[in-house]
């Protein structure tokens, strides 16, 4: 299995630190807001890269964070009257059910930084006893980047020409920085904002220190992956090398992964544009299984591109699968023999190409559009040589494979059951009695109220199958 580590800049064979089990931490949202479909986008990808490592034997302790304390965070509490925490509890619990939706793995573990205040205050700690950091006059703590040579080697930025790239943070002492370079670590509180005693004065954590000091916790000084979007690349994850590697003596992670930005039609995603898309509103005209395959349809690495026309597309494309998936499954109920005749048995054997050919994307980096397009050829197989005569056992072992590929990407291949109105079942019952007395007008009939109604009939062998528009 080789993956694209951003830190060397090429693909690498994946080798874990300890055999059989991975260290995983991906960076999660600022809670202040309903998440967008930008966040969702890494949600979506590192929780595949999870499936898949465990799908090939792995354990996976997959850690993912909750920032809980930011300006953000502050801005909306103070605007709504509210607690920050009460904001942060809000909108993790909204988070969590737009994850729930798109079939996001609930992560080993989801630290939230307020919860970790005490390790944050004892990693800052350790950097000032070493050297690396210094309090200012006005208790603010500030990382010396000069003196940990190897920053930069993730962004391959020259030190030179950081300054103008850092994300600013509006602290109150900047000019008693050392160095313009220099990263904050601790800051002192101002009115009205949540803040913890500490040696340097009352206040709260910079915004890059919570990570190191959760992925030491519950990962260990060094882990295999450190993933998230690549806008994190710097400062963010720059910063965190620095710390933890200076507080560690070690390296901090050994694998870093990052997806590409995600654009609404053509255009960078903005409040301003008012191209904001929440996963939310999206939710309210797709079911999110049709987000989770639109964001698999292209290379993680690769920019992605949202519209309603690609939406719809990815719609059709992932009704081919569930439909292909409901006809195995009707035919398997519905077949006259149960065991496989040697025929279906070869034709068993030759499905497994496939299954070759989804591992071998899967195994190159992660290429979910390549898996994709060998289920896809698995669905084209399945419909072509299953039929009425297929037995139970041919019919169930291709369904198995396409449901089990699909889990893989966290795709769910058979249609969940929709519960119908009373009064759309009474017009299904209806036109059924009206076709077996051979009443085809009102049976018509019926059949375009229901198409009204959003609700679209095929007649098969089986009985009437339905699916909505």
């Amino acid at each position: 299995m080789k993956l694209f580590n951003t830190l060397t800049r090429r693909k690498e064979e994946f080798v874990p630190l300890e055999e059989g089990k991975v260290r995983m931490y991906v960076c999660g949202p600022t809670v202040y807001n309903l998440i967008h479909i930008g966040n969702a986008r890494p949600m979506i990808i590192f929780d595949t890269v999870r499936r898949y490592m465990e799908y090939k034997g792995y354990e996976v302790n997959y850690v993912s964070n909750f920032t809980d304390v930011d300006d953000k965070i502050i801005k909306k509490a103070i605007e709504e009257g509210v607690s920050a925490q009460e904001i942060s509890e809000r909108y993790i619990a909204e988070c969590k059910k737009d994850m729930d939706g798109m079939n996001v793995k609930p992560a080993t573990t989801n630290p939230q930084a307020t919860q970790e205040i005490d390790g944050m205050i004892n990693m800052i700690q350790t950097l000032v006893d070493k050297g690396y950091a210094y309090p200012a006059a006005d208790g603010t703590v500030y990382f010396r980047v000069k003196k940990f040579k190897e920053y930069g080697k993730l962004s391959h930025k020259n030190l030179d020409d950081l300054q103008s790239g850092f994300r600013s943070l509006q602290v109150s002492g900047e000019d008693q920085k050392e160095d313009p370079l220099d990263f904050v670590l601790w800051k002192p509180k101002k009115e009205g904002e949540p803040s913890w005693p500490s040696p340097w004065c009352d206040g709260r954590p910079g915004w890059h220190i919570e990570c190191s000091v959760m992925a030491k916790k519950y990962l260990g000084d060094e882990i295999d992956i450190h993933a998230g979007g690549e806008d994190l690349i710097f400062p963010h994850h720059e910063n965190e090398i620095a710390q933890s590697e200076c507080c560690n003596d070690k390296i901090f992670a050994k694998y870093w992964m990052h997806n590409a930005f995600l654009n609404i039609d053509n255009r960078k995603m903005s409040k301003s544009l008012g191209n904001f898309r929440t996963v939310r509103e999206i939710s309210e005209q797709y079911d999110l299984q049709v987000l989770r395959f639109f964001m698999l349809n292209a290379h993680y690495r690769s920019p992605l591109n949202f519209s309603a026309d690609l939406m719809e597309a990815a719609k059709n494309a992932l009704e081919r699968i569930t439909d292909a998936a409901a006809n195995l499954k009707d035919r398997k109920a519905a077949a006259q023999t149960e065991t496989a005749t040697d025929a279906e048995k070869e034709l068993l054997v030759q499905s497994q190409e496939f299954v070759k050919k989804f591992e071998e994307a899967m195994d190159d980096d992660f290429n979910t559009a390549d898996a994709l397009a060998a289920i896809f050829e698995l669905v084209k197989f399945a419909n072509t040589n299953v039929s009425e005569e297929s037995s139970a056992e041919f019919a169930g072992a291709l369904l198995d494979t396409m449901v089990k590929l699909c889990d893989v990407l966290g795709l769910k291949a058979e249609k969940k059951e929709e519960i119908l109105d009373k009064e759309i079942e009474d017009l299904i019952a209806e036109r059924q009695e009206a076709r077996k007395a051979k009443n085809f007008a009102r049976a018509d009939e019926i059949r375009d109220e229901l198409l009204a109604k959003g609700i679209i009939l095929k007649d098969t062998r089986e009985g009437v199958k339905w699916k909505r528009a």
